[in-house]
């Protein structure tokens, strides 16, 4: 099995999968071969039901249950090249709204971070819609302070993208970038290297803390953030869409659920 996992692993590899999908299949599939034991060149429909059951009984969520079955049907159509079809469909996943911080929540997280290297990461995640992901690989050549843009570069689905970067933060960012080189991390860990996302996310969850706010925030609220207060700036969805490196506009479309103002301009009957 191990063998074969590697011959998968170099597969991913060289498709250029990130390392993140690379690592998450490899998981699915030994689980999956650990349930089989016997792995052929063509699929057991029935077997691969009866794993896929067993995760959702363990009470596992679809979201889980899905990620498994994609790496399944990627390993009998384009590891052993298997013409026989997995006639499965992925499971319903749950339509859920993006936590969104308001304008006062955003700069009460910031005015709870003193650390200055620490309020600027935060404060661009939000400023750029940028991924935790995307800010610890950041690096001071991506930005463009003339041109106030970011340049993402192998970002979600090792795509590119440009965005922005906002004025208000020039002064203190170049402060920070002084006597660095291009090519060093923008965020840079104190010995070393690029600052792990663990150690961001802690960042934002001790702000948030700090700034005694109920909502369950993540760090990528940070970004759901951005793209809502974008839309009710008045600023057009397909540039949203683009800011986010979303491939499909219903993506970004679901932020509109959030900042509907017909919907906020409605009264309760209840007086």
């Amino acid at each position: 099995m191990e063998e074969l996992l590697i011959k998968i692993e170099n597969e991913l590899k060289l498709r250029n999968y990130s390392r993140k999908t690379i690592k998450s299949y490899l998981a699915c599939l030994a689980e999956y071969f650990r349930f089989v034991k016997v792995v052929g060149k063509n699929p057991d429909v029935a077997k691969i039901k009866q794993f896929l059951l067993a995760k959702q009984d363990a009470g596992q969520s679809s979201q889980t249950t899905n990620v498994h079955l994609h790496a399944i049907k990627y390993f009998y159509q384009e590891i052993t090249k298997s013409t026989v079809a997995i006639e499965i469909k992925f499971a319903k996943t749950a339509s859920k709204l993006p936590v969104v911080l308001s304008r006062l929540e955003i700069q009460s997280i910031l005015d709870n971070i003193s650390n200055e290297k620490h309020y600027l990461m935060i404060a661009l995640a939000y400023a750029g819609g940028l991924r935790v992901s995307e800010i610890t690989n950041l690096k001071i050549k991506d930005i463009n302070l003339d041109e106030l843009t970011i340049h993402l570069k192998g970002a979600k689905g090792n795509k590119d993208r440009i965005t922005i970067f906002p004025e208000k933060l020039k002064n203190d960012f170049s402060k920070l970038i002084g006597g660095k080189n291009s090519n060093d991390f923008a965020f840079g860990s104190e010995r070393g290297g690029k600052l792990t996302e663990r150690t961001a996310q802690k960042v934002f969850e001790n702000a948030l803390k700090n700034a005694k706010i109920q909502k369950d925030a993540t760090f990528h609220s940070l970004r759901h953030s951005f793209a809502t207060h974008l839309l009710e700036n008045g600023t057009d969805v397909r540039y949203v869409q683009e800011l986010l490196g979303h491939a499909n506009i219903r993506t970004t479309q679901i932020y509109t659920k959030v900042t509907n103002p017909m919907l906020k301009n409605i009264k309760s009957p209840l007086c």
